[in-house]
Order: C-alpha cells, then sequence, then structure tokens
C-alpha cells in the first residue's frame, strides 16, 4: 500500500495532468505543510503526521467556508467546499457517536477519570486513541458530557 505522501504526490501530478487546478493548489498547500516539519523538526512525517497536517488544513477551510457565507460570497464558499471534499477523501471514515462514546468510555475508564478535573488526562489519551478520526472540539463535547 502506498503511503499518504507518496499518494499525494501522485494525485499532484495527475491533477495537474488533469488541469484540476482546485486539486493541484489544494495538495501543494498540504505538501508545503509536511514540508516545513520536515525541515523545522528534521525527520520524515508519518502517515499519522499527515492526516494531523490535514485536520488542521481541514478546520481551516471549514472556519473560511463559514466567514464567507457569512460575508455572502457564494463563489468563495463552493472554492472551500471543493477544498473539504478534496481532503476529506485523503482522511479515514469520520466516527459516529455510538462509536466515539464507546471509545471515550473506554478511555475513562483506562485512566481512571472521575470528575471533569480529570478532563485533561481523558483528552489526551482520547486523541491517541481516536487520531484523526475526529476532531478536538466533538471529542471534548462528548467527554463532558461522559464526565458531567
Amino acid at each position: 500500500m502506498m503511503s499518504l505522501i507518496d499518494q499525494i504526490k501522485s494525485d499532484v501530478k495527475d491533477a495537474m495532468r488533469a488541469k484540476e487546478v482546485v486539486k493541484r493548489d489544494t495538495l501543494r498547500n498540504i505538501q508545503a505543510s509536511i514540508k516545513q516539519i520536515e525541515v523545522d523538526e528534521r525527520r520524515d512525517v508519518t502517515d499519522a503526521d499527515i492526516e494531523s497536517i490535514m485536520m488542521k488544513y481541514l478546520k481551516q477551510r471549514e472556519d473560511a467556508k463559514t466567514q464567507f457565507a457569512d460575508a455572502g460570497r457564494d463563489d468563495l464558499v463552493e472554492k472551500e467546499d471543493a477544498e473539504i471534499a478534496i481532503i476529506k477523501a485523503y482522511l479515514p471514515e469520520p466516527m459516529d457517536d455510538a462509536e466515539l462514546e464507546s471509545v471515550l468510555k473506554d478511555v475513562i475508564a483506562t485512566v481512571g477519570a472521575e470528575s471533569m478535573k480529570d478532563i485533561g488526562k481523558v483528552m489526551g489519551a482520547a486523541k491517541t486513541a481516536i487520531g484523526s478520526r475526529t476532531d478536538g472540539g466533538r471529542i471534548n463535547v462528548m467527554v463532558k458530557k461522559l464526565l458531567s
């Protein structure tokens, strides 16, 4: 199976050949973020690192989409939607609420959390257990619900 970084490189070339400008530019932005980590931290990135970068980029695109929608810029909302779709294609299938709740109950039992003051321990372990299948905001809301 091809690593995520190799898949992105290959897809950039394919997008260039097919003249898919949005896909090409989106994947180049991801490549730039990957390169920045490689240079700044002097290490090779793993697929987990790339998924993390993509989750961050996805969140930025969703925030921008919201702002453009509020400003009535439908043309830019469409562009953000296209980028969001491209990024989601590389990320694992997101967890549904039942699956997320089940994993978080296991994490809470494992770390021995009993109240809201243990939320830090739970969040750290949950991010490790769940990875990029759900964003931190959703995890936080569910943990608060389970601990209260």
